[in-house]
């Protein structure tokens, strides 16, 4: 992957792991320091935004590589989605290690810097992931077989992770300024399972797709493992859109 990749996608590659390193970084963190695991102020956010950013960033710089697009437009895309996770695993960081909520804070000027700088970054991550699930769907990907099912059921579900993240964050922020900030941070419950699933089908899927190559396997029976496993994922976020709208 390395050796074939792009700048841009090497950029994404090294930044990626320095993401992941950094989330297990603050694991270890958690084991010296202690504190509580959940909640709005923990070092379980910098854990697992720092390792699903990283894994995502990786995952997206390496699928980009089948999808039919110019290279100018890919490296852009690219280079944007990265800044981009560096400033949301950046910004959740800092505010950890400054023991404040770093989503729905607006008790100081720069606690509501963060917090919108964080809203705005998701914005632009949901602009991004959606002109390559677009890119997908509109022009066949490359790849082995199963590859483009892979691509566009993994595509679509992340798109389903981000509007969740979205709703958490829109409703957070309606709560937080008309005065019930602890609601706010309550109200994101329900929905963490749905966002949590959703995020990583693009991961799953095609590295399914590429694994399958390595078997003996037919070309239908590779095309029917992966048509299941896009089925049983599928199903999965179903299941946790059901239990978020149930416990909401």
């Amino acid at each position: 992957m390395w050796r074939a990749a792009r700048g841009s996608e090497r950029l994404c590659y090294a930044t990626g792991a320095a993401l992941v390193v950094s989330g297990l970084v603050h694991l270890g963190v958690f084991f010296v320091d202690g504190g509580p695991w959940e909640g709005p102020v923990s070092w379980r956010k910098p854990f697992t935004f720092g390792l699903s950013f990283g894994l995502t960033l990786i995952a997206v710089a390496w699928v980009t590589s089948y999808l039919r697009m110019g290279a100018r437009l890919r490296a852009v895309l690219l280079v944007l989605f990265a800044a981009d996770c560096v400033l949301e695993v950046g910004g959740i960081t800092l505010q950890a290690w400054r023991r404040v909520p770093s989503h729905f804070n607006m008790e100081s000027p720069v606690n509501t810097a963060v917090s919108m700088s964080l809203a705005v970054g998701g914005a632009l991550l949901v602009v991004i992931l959606s002109a390559l699930a677009v890119i997908s769907f509109t022009r066949r990907p490359a790849g082995p077989t199963g590859m483009p099912l892979a691509l566009r059921t993994g595509f679509a579900i992340l798109l389903v992770g981000l509007l969740s993240g979205a709703a958490m964050i829109a409703r957070g922020v309606v709560l937080t300024r008309t005065g019930h900030q602890a609601a706010g941070y309550r109200s994101t419950a329900s929905v963490k399972p749905l966002h949590g699933v959703s995020l990583h089908a693009i991961l799953v899927l095609p590295v399914l797709a590429r694994l399958l190559t390595l078997t003996s396997w037919s070309p239908h029976a590779r095309y029917r493992t992966v048509l299941a496993a896009s089925g049983g994922y599928a199903a999965a976020v179903v299941g946790a859109l059901v239990w978020a709208v149930l416990t909401y």
